[in-house]
């Protein structure tokens, strides 16, 4: 990854989880890689449901755990592709999910992005989720690239 801005964030509930994850989704952009890493139970897919409902209201959102990708189109702008990729067991297993064209035409929402190895693009932006102090509280890293760095820049800083 090239120069990377950090941001740490400190989510008091699941709310505050989900209201980080529509406002990134209203930042993205046809091309961008989110990768969500952490430990299971972490907020991993609460995060990524916020994210695409936030970008196609209507979409029932079922965790793609089996299937291992589902697309969402929405009415409007890119679609989004959301991987899990926990049960892949070798990076070049993503190929045949559509990996590249995800990467190429809509937003590829990658849970486990530590799976892909050296197929993970650079300059994804990278979204570390931890438990926090209570059932619901998280702390959240945001490593941005530079695509990323001016559009996490409002965002406020726990």
């Amino acid at each position: 990854m090239t120069a990377a801005t950090i941001l740490e964030l400190d989510l008091p509930d699941e709310a505050a989880t989900r209201a980080l994850a529509a406002e990134l989704a209203r930042r993205a952009r046809r091309g961008d890689v989110i990768g969500l890493s952490g430990p299971l139970g972490s907020g991993k897919t609460t995060f990524a449901r916020a994210f695409i409902r936030a970008r196609c209201p209507a979409s029932e959102v079922p965790s793609p755990t089996f299937t291992l990708v589902e697309i969402y189109e929405p009415d409007g702008g890119p679609a989004v592709w959301h991987f899990d990729l926990y049960r892949l067991e070798r990076p070049d297993e993503a190929y045949e999910l559509g990996l590249e064209e995800a990467l190429s035409e809509g937003i590829a929402l990658l849970e486990w992005p530590e799976r892909l190895g050296p197929l993970l693009p650079s300059e994804h932006l990278g979204i570390g989720l931890e438990p926090g102090g209570s059932e619901t509280r998280r702390r959240v890293r945001l490593c941005a690239p530079t695509a990323w760095a001016g559009r996490v820049a409002g965002l406020p800083r726990g």
